[in-house]
């Protein structure tokens, strides 16, 4: 299926397939969902539905509905629980991939197989390609915030971890890394490294160790690359101390992180000074990353969706560094390319590859408001510029037909692929009754409210939401973490904007005649969203794939539980009265 990955790594090359196999989109989707189809014929799954062998498009989709994951997990837990049967794919499944479950509070279990693996590198190699021809690095080192989740086997003795832990621990992503010559600052231990904590004083000692090798500064998201200058604002004297001395910190306990350590640690007065010299200088810690690693290129991560409240920090920190937003890719998969390295995250789009997996799209109303339009899902090629969609996948790894949750407006093409902006999580809704505001409305209404902030020298540190029906009427509820205090008066203005930034129609008019009540605004004390990432890795979840979850579901208890249990202020708004 795809291009072999033992072969020496040549960026124009990479990029001149990609260009070939763009051009004939239409092409190779048919041929792609052909081969899944001839693969995985003999399935319980596609028998079922009376594919009988066939692998053309029309009666694909003729036959095999669309589905949701609960409408597959039936399925998928039998393979978790050791059933080797062909149950979604000719082959054996060979791994699960557990995603990150932020939201509701439990992770799903998706299928991994090799198909996917060689998936994800022909994305790495791709999105590198086009992205080391716009800012070239030489041969040197990435300082990647990476922490892997805790591996272990299911019923069925299958390995199950998220599905970055499952490519970034395999030799082929080792090898690509080698390739491109920039391997990570961090050993393997600090990486795998059981306490998030220590593993993360250990990342930054190493980026230290290496500073003037590091040309990119990444982790899965941005908001880990946040949290880790956050942290080094606060422990950076303690990490001078051990450049100075060559001794690790007693903070760090893990026998073979410390072993790892010793080796790369050695005494080194005059980096130590430079450091200190460094830090001390900086402004308010303004333009840190350039002044700490001064040949650092870009920094790389996701940084669209969820992630793009904490771009403002992360600008601050990075100065004139450009920032470069990941593929985008999901547990279920990896689906386009950042082919646009240059574009401000908020402009990314992604180009989509038409040989990883069989791609649809449900086409949208407006605003989300009700559900799939009559019409049927269109084809890769079908869509329409500056349309929104929600993608629907047929994968190499037995997902058929799946949606997948994400909604996607069509911003241009590529040769003949769609290049796609994403815009939110199709169930990440705010909604009471006729009321449907999603994710990029609470940021927005959140990006308005904090500007009330700006005088006091104050920033929203982290933020979530939550929809309140035990009352009546049900209201939202913003739960805000801030870097310091605010009077009461300011708060109260930014409750009241809050609740007049949401402009659905639906809210609006709700709001009028109270069938919604008042927004709520609850602060919470510092710590308490680290809490909810302490909670998350202790559920077995890694940080580096950790996303604040913007709206808490109801069955969500026990985000419900930190958050209720660590307010210190809470007000109504007054805006519709």
């Amino acid at each position: 299926m795809m291009e072999n990955i033992e072969k020496k790594f040549d960026a124009e090359q990479v990029i001149e397939d990609f260009e070939v196999m763009t051009k004939d989109a239409g092409r190779i989707q048919e041929e792609t969902l052909g081969k899944i189809l001839q693969q995985n014929g003999g399935t319980e799954y596609l028998k079922q539905w009376g594919m009988n062998g066939r692998t053309d498009v029309e009666t694909f989709k003729a036959c095999v509905p669309i589905v949701s994951h609960s409408d597959l997990d039936p399925y998928i837990q039998r393979i978790v629980d050791g059933d080797l049967s062909p149950i979604l794919t000719g082959k054996p499944i060979q791994a699960i991939s557990l995603s990150s479950g932020t939201t509701q509070g439990k992770p799903k279990f998706v299928p991994f197989n090799d198909e996917l693996m060689n998936s994800a590198m022909q994305t790495f190699k791709t999105s590198f390609a086009f992205r080391n021809r716009e800012f070239p690095i030489g041969k040197g080192k990435a300082m990647h915030f990476f922490y892997s989740s805790k591996q272990f086997k299911t019923k069925g003795g299958l390995a199950a971890a998220t599905g970055t832990t499952n490519v970034f621990t395999s030799p082929q992503y080792k090898k690509i890394m080698k390739d491109w010559s920039t391997p990570v600052c961090s050993p393997g231990e600090v990486i795998f490294a059981p306490d998030f904590q220590q593993s993360l004083y250990c990342h930054l000692l190493c980026g230290l160790i290496f500073r003037d090798e590091v040309q990119v500064v990444s982790s899965t998201f941005a908001h880990s690359i946040v949290q880790a200058f956050r942290t080094f604002e606060q422990v950076w004297e303690a990490l001078v101390v051990d450049i100075r001395e060559g001794v690790l910190s007693s903070r760090v306990t893990v026998p073979s992180i410390r072993l790892a350590m010793s080796k790369l640690l050695k005494p080194d007065p005059e980096l130590a000074d430079t450091i200190y010299s460094k830090c001390s200088s900086l402004s308010n810690w303004y333009s840190l990353i350039p002044e700490l690693f001064p040949n650092t290129k870009y920094i790389y991560g996701v940084m669209t969706g969820s992630m793009e409240p904490y771009l403002k920090k992360l600008r601050y920190y990075a100065g004139e560094l450009p920032l470069v937003s990941a593929d985008y890719c999901s547990s279920e998969g990896c689906l386009g390319v950042n082919v646009n390295p240059k574009f401000p995250p908020e402009m990314v789009t992604y180009a989509m590859l038409p040989n990883i997996a069989y791609f649809e799209f449900l086409p949208l109303e407006e605003n989300l408001i009700g559900m799939e339009q009559a019409n049927s899902p269109i084809g890769l090629t079908e869509v329409e510029l500056g349309e929104e969609y929600e993608i629907v996948i047929t994968s190499f790894a037995g997902l058929y037909r799946y949606k997948l949750g994400d909604v996607v407006k069509i911003k241009g093409f590529h040769n003949g692929t769609p290049e796609l902006q994403f815009v939110c999580r199709r169930n990440l809704l705010l909604s009471i009754n006729i009321d449907k505001n999603t994710e990029k409305d609470l940021q927005l209404a959140v990006e308005a409210a904090v500007k009330h902030l700006v005088d006091e020298k104050l920033e929203v540190m982290d933020f979530t939401s939550h929809v309140n029906v035990s009352a009546d009427p049900g209201h939202y509820v913003i739960f805000w973490e801030l870097s310091g205090e605010a009077t009461d008066e300011i708060l109260q203005e930014c409750c009241n904007c809050l609740d007049k930034s949401f402009l659905d129609a639906g809210y609006v008019s709700s709001r009028k005649v109270n069938a919604i009540g008042a927004l709520e605004l609850r602060i919470v004390k510092r710590g308490t969203f680290h809490k909810i990432l302490d909670n998350f890795v202790g559920l077995g979840g890694a940080v580096s794939q950790f996303k604040t979850p913007r709206c808490v579901g109801p069955t969500n208890s026990s985000l419900i539980q930190i958050l209720s249990s660590n307010v210190v202020k809470s007000y109504s708004s007054t805006a519709f009265f």
